[in-house]
């Protein structure tokens, strides 16, 4: 019985999270975003690009990405799992994943992103 419960706490916060995601893309435009790249200066990067972060600073990072949606729980639970397994945050709230392809990569059975 508990582990029905918890498969179907598991499958509501796929739903909430992709719900969210999905009606964010169709209700707003999001604000443009700065693009990084190669040309960005290293000092800007510092601390940004892919597998740089310690796994305690996660936290930190995750609080900032999660900070503009509704779905704060979600947001947070999904966004520190692709942190610890990429050890890398997009800066910003809202796209910029260019910069961790191993975040932006990783995707669910139905092929949506995982990582907000």
């Amino acid at each position: 019985m508990a582990r029905e419960l918890s498969l179907v706490m598991v499958f509501f916060l796929v739903f909430l999270f992709t719900a969210e995601n999905h009606a964010t893309k169709i209700s707003e435009a999001p604000s443009p975003q700065p693009q990084y790249n190669s040309t960005t200066s290293n000092h800007y990067m510092r601390g940004i690009t892919e597998g740089s972060l310690r796994p305690e600073e996660c936290g930190p990072r995750c609080t900032t990405r999660c900070s503009n949606t509704q779905y704060r729980k979600p947001c947070m639970f999904f966004c520190q799992k692709c942190c610890a397994t990429c050890l890398c945050v997009p800066p910003g709230t809202y796209g910029n994943k260019q910069v961790c392809p191993c975040y932006n990569n990783w995707k669910t059975k139905r092929g949506g992103p995982k990582c907000p």
